[in-house]
This record gives structure tokens, C-alpha cells and sequence, in this order.
């Protein structure tokens, strides 16, 4: 009887192994017959795939016994369908030919995680807004990038004025100031010149939007502790580009907007110019304005030279001038009395110079230089006190990138300098400051094996007065199946501590008493993240399905805070505990035909830790939810449904916020030349001056509350877009 048992359990062994195929094929293009790298091959309807290696080569194990169903695809080709019976009655690999789709496509390159790799490769996550979702996007608020960032899951605008609207941007439940906002890799909104960069940079002239949550000082030094967010501007190209945008709103806005690039054999040249204004809104009659009365101009000229083809050198110079006036509606509009007399004015200056050499070594390596000297000015005015003050930085980079098919080293230098002086309006103490820091990084990409890419770096920085930063880092991306993947990060960040920060804002900067070097210190951090990443399809591919999830933490040792010492006098202080943030994002595309759903959630628990004392960071909703439904027929119709929701804040002065719902239409007609859109923002009118108030005190001296929900309300917005070339 054991004979038998055994005999059957070989017997069903030996069959079960046999029902076991293999798929083996090389992937090439059909007219070259050049191998194909990274082109896709997935067993329809089943989770088996695989990405074709350096030979073009696929390998695909455990396919049972049947008839079968394979997609093989590549960016740039027509993708195919072949059916395949098993076992095959050939064991030798087969050829897969794809057609080329006769496309030019631009090659998406991600700059701000230092490497050469794809998107696809980068061990760090990285977020990326660019194309038809960056003009969507744009048309809600082409004068600003506001709403770019504020509709991403996890990323929360926080106005810091009730009445001139300044704005600075949370990432993951932290501050403003712990997120570094960069143009092209260089730092131009930091400091006294990052309280009103939200609203002074328009969208028009932007090729790309790349957002890296979590702590990333290792990639770009001090600041970013919550994340970055790099703008990436347009390059000329040989295919000339004129635009021309023209937006106004029912509330008094009106927007100008042109941009112009073409690139010859040796020469390119971008030029972008803008003017945006608007009157002064009060749409809940309160008799302050929502939207302030500004006028701003901005002229942002690039040349760009190619004196051979490995080496490019471009030279860039950003202008902005605007006069901002928010406050009493009467006295905006020149009725002042005694009655009206309240009103904060503010007057800015930015203009900064940007210049990058780039030089091919050989076929490996590369060196990069970059430069920018940026100045801001800003007078601030409130009735019987007056902040004004020029902030002058310099940021200089010198790389060294060498890259290889399986691993890329990239080593730094850096030197920032920021110089804030104050001009004397009274007799309170001037809060001059310099801050010099040195830097040095290594950074390496590592292609382990198809499945592993890791990213390592490490850097040091040296800020003078308050010491050394050592920022160690390291990524990992697994391929677990060619539909899912998996990212795992972490590193380390830092802050030097400056006055400016969300809290002094809200005051306007009035009785903030200077930093001292010997009291304070340097805010140092750690944090991880971990996503999974899977994609799929359903009903013979008509319906797509992406789904992200994302944990997040960090850890703030001794974050800066503000400090009543009565009489109206504050000062900024290193708390004697720490902050922790984490939380979960989860992000789901749906897709079918001309339709996408976008589905985001967003958990974030931050809590201030003072000995046993335990407190939740103001302003900081623990849920959200953002849902779209985007229509979109190719070169006719463009409509999208959004709505947001926004869980209670704690606020500041110990209350609580009441929850809300904003929703928005809109609708663009495109033409061949020209497109029309509307856009009905916040059509259901949610303000917080319809549930809560906004200040106490009297309408002539107001002490202003937190600003948590939107004060415009119900606004229409429409336009034409011109596409001359």
C-alpha cells in the first residue's frame, strides 16, 4: 500500500511540474532589430510579467498548461497581443517584434533626485505634475501655483493673512517652512522672500512640477525636513512655442499671462512676462477684503547657448514688483475715517539671476556648475507700524556626476549665503541676521538586480554659528512584479532657525525679539517613508486601475516655536520636546475610455511632545479626502468634477475649526490654435465667515483668528489660451 501512496504522489508530482511553463523571448524593435530595454510582457488578466533586461530578454515562469493571452508593450511602440498555447512545441526563445508609433515623445527626466535614472528607476518617490494635469490645473489659478499644490494628496495650503491672503504650503502636518521650494534646482523662496513666493510665481512658463515628501536635506541641505517641491521651467526647443493666457474672474481678477522659447543650432531663448491683478473682494460683507486689491508684474528672460553638443550654458534673470492692499474694504476704496482705517499694505521687490554650465566629460561623466543671487524687498504696513526689510542670498553648486549602466555616483559642493537687514522704523530692536553654510554630498544609484535599486547618499553641512549637520540617507525601490512596487526611504534633515515662520507672519513680524546663536539651535529631524504601487487592468484593458499607499513619519527634535513674554513681545524659542508626524496617503486612478477618477485620502496625526504634556499641532486636519472625475475628449473636451473635505483643526488659540467641503467645475472647448475654459471654484460659496469668525475686537484695531477654510468663496474664473506655434 506504501508502494502505491508513493507511486501516486510521484506520479502527481511529475505532472504538476511538467503543467509548470516558461515563456522565453527576446523583445526587439521590428525595423532595427535592436533589442528593446525595459519593455513590459504581462500574462493578461494574471499578476505574471516580467521587464525585459539589457539584452532585451524576458523570462516569464510558472505558466500553467493552456492557451494564453500575452501584452508586450514599450514607450514609443505600438503595443501587441499574442496568444500562446502551453506547453509549447518549441522550447528555443521566441521574437517579439513591436512597431515603432512614428513619435517623437519627450523623455520625461526627473532633476530633482540628482539622478540620470527613469522615473520608473528612482529608488525615492517622487511625485510629478506636468502635461495635460499641470494646464488642468493652471486654469483654476493661472496666477499663482497655489492650487498645483494645494489639490495633492498630502499637501495642504495654509494662508498665514486674513486680509492680503499670504500663503505658505504643509506637506505631511509640518510647517511651512519645513518644506523647500525650489525653480530649477536653485533656492529663491526662503527666508523673508518665502511668505508671499506661493503667489508671486504663475504657472504659464512651467514644464513640470516634482514633489519629494519626506526628509530630502541629504539631496538639497537645510529646509527640507517635510519634503521639496522643485518648479521646472520650460527649455526652448526646435519646435518655436508662443502661448498666451487671458483669465478674469467674478471677483475682480484678471490675469495676462505670455511665454515665447525657440531653440537654433547654437542659441535658445525662453521669455516669459505676466500681469496679474485684482480689486479688492469681500464677498461676505464684513468690510475686509478676502482678496486683497494687487497689481504684479512679472518678466522672467532666459538665453540659452550650445557651443558644442556636450557642453550648454544658460543665464536666466526672475523679476517680480507688486503692490498688495488688504484690509477695510472703505478704505481700499479711499473712504477713510475713523471708522475705516484699518489695512495692511505690502510692497515687494524680487528679482534674482540664475546661471548653470553643464560639460560632458566623456561618454560617463559630466560636471555641473550653478549660481544664483537673489533680492528681495518687502515693506509691510499696518496702521502705526511698519516692517521693511532686504534679503540678499547666493547659492553656488559645483557637481560631478559619472553613471554607468548599473550604478551613478554623484558628488557636490554648495555654498549658501543669506543676508536680511532691516530698515529702523522705531526704536525696537533690528532683527539683522547672516547665514553662511557649507556643504559637501556624495550620493549613489545602484541597480543591485532588476528587482533592487537602491539610493544611498550622505552629505555635511557646516552652518556657521550653529555647527555641524550630518545627513546620512538611503532608498530602496522593489520590483515585485512588473504591476507592483514597492518604495522604502529615509534620512535625515535639519532647519536653521530664521524669524520667519508662519507664526510671526500672522503678526506681521511686530514685537518678534531677534534670534540669538547661543540660545537657539539647529531643528534636526529624521523620517521614513514606504509606499506600494499597483497597477492593473480589467475587462480586456478597458478599464485601468492604479492604486498608491503611502506610511509616512518624522521626528523633530526641539522644533522653534513663539513665545509670549507679554506686552506684546514674543520670542522664538527651541521647544524642550519634539514633534512627530505620521500618517497615510492612499491615491486611486480609475480609468475608462475618456473618463479618469482620482480618489485620495489623507490620515496625519501631529503631536507636540513637552515633557508628559502632549498637544496636536494647530491647523492640521487629521483627514482628508480629494475626489475628480476628469472627461476628457482628445483635442475637443476637457470637463472635471473635484471636490475636497477637509476633518476639524485645532487652532491656535485652543479652539476648534468646523469641518467643510469645497467642489468645483470645469469645463475647456480646444480648438486647434486656441482653447475657451470655465471654471466655477467653490461653487457651493463654503467661507469661514459663513460658520466662524475671523477676528475679534473691533473692525478699526482687529486681533485676527487662524484662517482654516477658504474666505473668497464661490468664484468664477474663464479664459482663453492661445497656442500661436
Amino acid at each position: 500500500m506504501k508502494i502505491v501512496i508513493l507511486f501516486l504522489w510521484a506520479w502527481l508530482c511529475t505532472t504538476f511540474a511538467y503543467s509548470q511553463n516558461t515563456l522565453n523571448a527576446y523583445i526587439k524593435d521590428a525595423e532595427t532589430q535592436e533589442p528593446l530595454i525595459g519593455a513590459t510582457v504581462v500574462l493578461l488578466n494574471t499578476n505574471l510579467g516580467a521587464s525585459s533586461d539589457g539584452q532585451g530578454r524576458i523570462i516569464i515562469n510558472g505558466i500553467p498548461n493552456g492557451t494564453f493571452t500575452f501584452r508586450f508593450s514599450h514607450v514609443g511602440y505600438t503595443e501587441i497581443n499574442q496568444v500562446f498555447s502551453f506547453p509549447l512545441t518549441n522550447s528555443e526563445p521566441i521574437t517579439v517584434l513591436l512597431h515603432s508609433t512614428g513619435e517623437e515623445l519627450e523623455t520625461v527626466e526627473i532633476t530633482s533626485t540628482r539622478s540620470s535614472r527613469t522615473i520608473q528607476d528612482i529608488p525615492t518617490r517622487v511625485e510629478f505634475i506636468a502635461g495635460e494635469e499641470l494646464e488642468e490645473k493652471a486654469n483654476m489659478k493661472p496666477g499663482d501655483i497655489r492650487m498645483i499644490l494645494s489639490e495633492s494628496t498630502g499637501i495642504q495650503t495654509q494662508q498665514t493673512s486674513a486680509t492680503s491672503a499670504n500663503a505658505s504650503i504643509r506637506i505631511q502636518g509640518l510647517d511651512g517652512r519645513y518644506t523647500q521650494i525650489l525653480k530649477d534646482g536653485f533656492p529663491l523662496y526662503s527666508g523673508y522672500a518665502g511668505g508671499l513666493g506661493l503667489l508671486q510665481t504663475p504657472p504659464l512658463d512651467l514644464k513640470q512640477v516634482e514633489i519629494v515628501k519626506g526628509s530630502s536635506s541629504t539631496l538639497y541641505g537645510g529646509g527640507a525636513i517635510a519634503g521639496l517641491v522643485n518648479l521646472i521651467s520650460k527649455t526652448p526647443q526646435q519646435k518655436p512655442e508662443l502661448r498666451f493666457l487671458l483669465n478674469g474672474t467674478t471677483a475682480g481678477g484678471l490675469d495676462v499671462n505670455g511665454f515665447y522659447g525657440q531653440k537654433w543650432q547654437k542659441v535658445g531663448v525662453t521669455v516669459f512676462a505676466a500681469r496679474n491683478s485684482n480689486f479688492a473682494y469681500d464677498p461676505s460683507h464684513s468690510d475686509l477684503s478676502a482678496i486683497p486689491q494687487f497689481k504684479r508684474y512679472t518678466f522672467n528672460p532666459r538665453i540659452f547657448w550650445y557651443p558644442s553638443t556636450k557642453t550648454n550654458l544658460n543665464f536666466g534673470i526672475n523679476t517680480v514688483f507688486e503692490n498688495r492692499l488688504g484690509g477695510d474694504i472703505h478704505y481700499i476704496k479711499g473712504e477713510r475715517n475713523n471708522n475705516h482705517s484699518y489695512y495692511e499694505e505690502n510692497k515687494t521687490k524680487r528679482s534674482s539671476t540664475q546661471l548653470a554650465f553643464n560639460h560632458q566629460l566623456n561618454s560617463a561623466s559630466k560636471i555641473n556648475f550653478k549660481n544664483s543671487i537673489s533680492y528681495f524687498n518687502r515693506d509691510l504696513q499696518i496702521p502705526e507700524y511698519s516692517f521693511n526689510g532686504k534679503q540678499v542670498n547666493t547659492f553656488s553648486e559645483a557637481t560631478y556626476a559619472y553613471s554607468r549602466e548599473k550604478s551613478d555616483w554623484v558628488a557636490g559642493l554648495n555654498l549658501w549665503t543669506e543676508n536680511f537687514r532691516e530698515s529702523k522704523a522705531d526704536s525696537f530692536t533690528l532683527r539683522n541676521y547672516k547665514q553662511t553654510t557649507i556643504g559637501a554630498f556624495v550620493q549613489n544609484t545602484w541597480k543591485v538586480e532588476n528587482w533592487l535599486h537602491l539610493e544611498t547618499g550622505l552629505r555635511s553641512d557646516y552652518v556657521v554659528d550653529y555647527g555641524f549637520a550630518w545627513l546620512p540617507r538611503i532608498s530602496a525601490l522593489f520590483k515585485i512584479k512588473p504591476n507592483f512596487t514597492s518604495r522604502l526611504g529615509g534620512g535625515f534633515g535639519y532647519k536653521a532657525p530664521t524669524i520667519f515662520t508662519e507664526e510671526t507672519e500672522r503678526l506681521q513680524y511686530r514685537g518678534i525679539l531677534p534670534l540669538n546663536p547661543k540660545n537657539n539651535q539647529l531643528e534636526r529631524s529624521y523620517g521614513t517613508n514606504l509606499d506600494f504601487t499597483y497597477r492593473t487592468s480589467f475587462a480586456q484593458e478597458a478599464i485601468s486601475f492604479n492604486v498608491n499607499h503611502l506610511f509616512f513619519y518624522t521626528f523633530l527634535d526641539h522644533p522653534l516655536a513663539l513665545q509670549s513674554l507679554g506686552n506684546n513681545t514674543y520670542i522664538l524659542q527651541n521647544r524642550p520636546g519634539h514633534l512627530d508626524t505620521k500618517g497615510t496617503e492612499t491615491n486611486f486612478k480609475i480609468g475608462y475610455k475618456d473618463f479618469n477618477m482620482f480618489l485620495g485620502y489623507t490620515f496625519t496625526h501631529t503631536i507636540i511632545h513637552e515633557g508628559k504634556r502632549k498637544t496636536i499641532n494647530p491647523l492640521t486636519p487629521k483627514h482628508r479626502i480629494n475626489a475628480v472625475l476628469m472627461y476628457e475628449a482628445e483635442d475637443k473636451w476637457k470637463i472635471g468634477l473635484e471636490s475636497y473635505y477637509f476633518s476639524k483643526q485645532k487652532l491656535t488659540d485652543g479652539t476648534t475649526g468646523k469641518s467643510y467641503v469645497i467642489s468645483g467645475i470645469m469645463a475647456e472647448k480646444l480648438f486647434q490654435k486656441f482653447s475657451l475654459y470655465l471654471n466655477f471654484e467653490n461653487f457651493l460659496d463654503v467661507r469661514q465667515t459663513r460658520f466662524d469668525s475671523i477676528y475679534t475686537g473691533s473692525i478699526t484695531n482687529p486681533t485676527f483668528r487662524d484662517i482654516y477654510a477658504p474666505l473668497d468663496g464661490f468664484v468664477v474664473n474663464g479664459g482663453v489660451k492661445l497656442n500661436l506655434f
